[in-house]
């Protein structure tokens, strides 16, 4: 009897990548263009992901981060839901929209910053990915766009992100609004946009965390 093949750890996916394809790392994805091409490549590589459940659970595409490939800032937040699955684009309902006037209000556009999720398929019913989805995506294709996009600081939104990068024990209402460091990155979790259209009075809390990631930034860039 034949012995099943092992298949690849996430980590190892860069055997299956196609001739070319370059792995950012600190010497790659220097110049914007550079960083636009190897986007470009981890978007052909999985714009059909077959690696989780959640490809044949009802999704209509795989929904990729926007924005900016030289973004200072990026926001992450938990996975797309019906109306990022139809257009392609993450953040563009209702939570988008504030999303959206949070980042004009700080003197960016969605232009300038860099938008994406943990998770790039559509759960069913939007309910919460799981723990194998969740882990799936962030290795596949995340942590990737983090290392070719490098940004100074990086705001999560909502429980779901958060846990995603600092591990499951923590508790938004608790750590929101304070520093993390992951991989030398400056992260700041706070309230998801759909928090806030169910409890506008914590507009004004996000408002005091989005202050504290200007001042950030302008300490990072000198």
């Amino acid at each position: 009897m034949k012995r099943k093949t092992k298949q690849p750890k996430l980590y190892d996916y860069l055997k299956l990548q196609p001739k070319g394809f370059v792995f950012p790392d600190s010497t790659t994805a220097q110049t914007k263009q550079e960083k636009t091409n190897l986007l470009g490549s981890l978007k052909k590589r999985f714009c059909k992901c077959d690696q989780c459940p959640l490809a044949t659970q009802g999704r209509s595409q795989v929904v990729f981060g926007v924005g900016t490939p030289s973004a200072t800032l990026m926001f992450i937040g938990e996975a797309p839901g019906k109306n990022e699955d139809e257009q392609g684009e993450p953040f563009v309902g209702r939570a988008g929209k504030l999303l959206t006037k949070i980042i004009e209000a700080m003197g960016l556009s969605r232009q300038e910053v860099y938008i994406s999720n943990v998770v790039k398929c559509r759960p069913p019913n939007n309910r919460t990915p799981t723990t194998l989805e969740r882990e799936t995506c962030k290795n596949l294709i995340l942590f990737n766009e983090i290392a070719i996009i490098k940004p100074k600081v990086i705001c999560t939104l909502g429980s779901p992100s958060t846990k995603a990068l600092l591990g499951d024990d923590i508790k938004i209402s608790q750590i929101r609004g304070k520093f993390f460091e992951v991989n030398g990155v400056p992260v700041m979790p706070t309230f998801h946009p759909a928090y806030l259209l169910r409890n506008p009075a914590e507009k004004r809390t996000v408002w005091e965390d989005m202050k504290k990631i200007m001042i950030k930034i302008k300490e990072l860039e000198g």
